[in-house]
């Protein structure tokens, strides 16, 4: 005589889709990157990669097995968690720093919020960002790379345009930036490899193209109007989206399920923010690169933008 009506968070149609096979998706998609990390930077950069997916299995591990819960260590996203921010780090960069980013990541953002998609936030950027308040000067590319012999120029284009304005990156190429020719996280700076894998996933259905393109649009306009209203002072939209972790941010961080929007119009909106945001903290606040504060903004403003949506744009 009774019914029970179960009240959720949308979607509430199953695509046919899994959570195992979307993160195996999202780990393929990476690869471009793993491949181009080792190429680079050869050893160091492989340690870096198996120690953080490592400890972000291990941890899951080791939290969940004393609780009694189900391993959702099967389901990849550990590992997906491991390698984002693997990607995300210079080669030269000591174990210790990757086991507490790791732990940040995997037991404060995600764990402590319960099961797999319930994290208000992107365990990645949470760890990274506490990571650069705490021992910013561990994750200074241009600190940590010296005296590297990587190929090509060893300074990072963003800290350049930072303390000396735009006359000292017109030696830098866009299309040299886009192919990986920077300082940089050892897979975040491969813009071609991260734009393949954007595409790959936008093609399968795993992250929405309403985000990525929003995140460039917002990008492209707040960096053109700062360009124009001083070029002296502020470099062009093109350089803004090659360089830093714009184009990782675009495809990767930004796009990530449980802390973006679930309806189209908000995912716009959240898009555009960020983008915005990542120019105004590169341009005006203290911090070279804005992707990871900016993205984090967004995940706060995301609940509110849910409830923007209208039923023609869901």
């Amino acid at each position: 005589m009774f019914k029970k009506f179960l009240i959720s968070h949308a979607p509430f149609i199953h695509s046919g889709s899994s959570t195992v096979r979307k993160n195996s998706r999202i780990l393929s998609a990476m690869l471009p990157m793993v491949v181009f990390a080792t190429l680079i930077y050869g050893w160091p950069a492989i340690s870096v990669l198996l120690l953080s997916v490592s400890f972000a299995i291990g941890i899951e591990l080791l939290i969940r097995l004393p609780l009694g819960k189900k391993l959702d260590v099967i389901d990849g996203n550990a590992a997906v968690i491991g390698l984002m921010f693997g990607l995300m780090l210079p080669a030269t960069v000591q174990w210790w720093i990757i086991l507490i980013g790791i732990f940040i990541a995997i037991v404060l953002a995600k764990q402590f919020f319960g099961e797999t998609g319930e994290n208000p936030f992107n365990p990645v950027l949470v760890a990274y960002a506490v990571l650069l308040l705490s021992w910013g000067d561990l994750l200074n590319f241009n600190q940590t790379y010296f005296p590297y012999s990587i190929g090509f120029s060893t300074v990072d284009p963003l800290t350049m345009l930072k303390q000396f304005g735009p006359k000292a990156i017109e030696s830098f190429s866009s299309w040299n930036l886009f192919i990986g020719q920077q300082l940089g996280g050892i897979g975040t700076t491969f813009g071609l490899g991260i734009v393949i894998g954007g595409f790959y996933l936008i093609l399968k259905g795993d992250i929405r193209w309403e985000i990525s393109f929003s995140f460039i649009v917002g990008l492209f306009i707040c960096a053109y109007l700062f360009h124009i209203s001083n070029p002296e002072k502020y470099a062009t939209p093109l350089f803004h989206i090659v360089t830093g972790y714009a184009l990782f941010g675009v495809f990767f961080l930004a796009t990530e399920d449980a802390s973006s929007p679930t309806y189209r119009l908000p995912m716009i909106l959240y898009g555009l923010g960020a983008g915005a945001l990542t120019v105004l903290i590169r341009n005006i606040g203290i911090y070279t690169d804005g992707v990871v504060f900016a993205i984090l903004l967004m995940n706060a403003a995301s609940p509110l933008l849910d409830k923007l949506h209208f039923r023609s744009y869901q």
